[in-house]
């Protein structure tokens, strides 16, 4: 938790925090480890701890916004699927069997050469592909509580749709959903920093931790003259891997807490 707070920290407080502009040209590209430039220079003279701090706002920022949209979509249509039972749950889960069918990486690379790397486009691309598994999720824990008594009775109240949805199944189901909404922030995290690593993510001068590892990856092979050089690469890399592991020792930890059981 202290290590998501401190994310989220250096993310709204960026421009505060930045040393440096974030797409600010400096004339000494690759410069070496200094007080000036903590962590050096890239390839045109952008300094890296300044991008890297910048990168917090724009990688987290919008995995965060995709990951809500993700869950805003597959779990409402999970939940529309889970009470109709009918001709709307089969059209919609053979809809998502189709796009599940299709490698969500390949697939994503594929939609964004067709309609361009923009933010919004990334934001909704990765949204839709990655809503298929929330709806699956949804669907499955809803069914549980469809059955129910007391949704049976809010049904003959003539209760509408989404007053079912809302009021008598949503706040059974979220434990499992809160859980997942931690794992897929990570899956998405990773896809967009995958994305930017093969140029068809956030696109420069925005900073973002994908596309730098991409843009300093030719630093490691001079570790063997200066270690620290070698080590540039893997900073944006290790902040990627740091935030995906302690969300998921949260989503663990929390899993554990609501699942009842308790520590011998």
């Amino acid at each position: 938790m202290l290590v998501i707070l401190a994310y989220a920290i250096v993310g709204i407080f960026a421009p505060a925090l930045a040393p440096h502009g974030e797409a600010e040209v400096f004339a000494a590209p690759y410069a070496p480890w200094s007080s000036e430039f903590i962590f050096g220079t890239d390839q045109i003279g952008r300094d890296i701890f300044s991008r890297m701090i910048y990168g917090a706002r724009n990688t987290v920022g919008i995995a965060v916004a995709t990951t809500l949209l993700a869950f805003f979509i597959g779990g409402s249509l999970g939940l529309a699927a889970a009470i109709d039972r009918g001709w709307l749950d089969q059209l919609l889960s053979r809809s998502v069997d189709v796009l599940m069918a299709i490698p969500s990486l390949i697939f994503a690379l594929v939609l964004l050469s067709i309609f361009g790397s923009t933010v919004t486009n990334l934001i909704m691309i990765i949204a839709v592909l990655d809503s298929t598994r929330v709806f699956r999720l949804t669907r499955a824990v809803a069914l549980n509580v469809v059955v129910m008594d007391y949704v049976e009775a809010a049904r003959l109240r003539g209760e509408g749709l989404g007053w079912i949805m809302r009021r008598e199944i949503l706040p059974n189901i979220m434990p499992p959903l809160i859980a997942e909404f931690g794992l897929r922030f990570c899956f998405v995290f990773l896809s967009i920093a995958a994305l930017s690593f093969l140029g068809v993510g956030i696109q420069p001068p925005t900073a973002d931790w994908g596309s730098m590892v991409r843009d300093n990856a030719s630093l490691i092979q001079f570790a063997q003259y200066d270690l620290k050089a070698g080590l540039t690469p893997l900073l944006p890399a290790a902040a990627i891997a740091l935030l995906t592991v302690a969300v998921n020792f949260v989503v663990d930890w929390f899993l554990h807490k609501t699942s009842g059981l308790r520590d011998e």
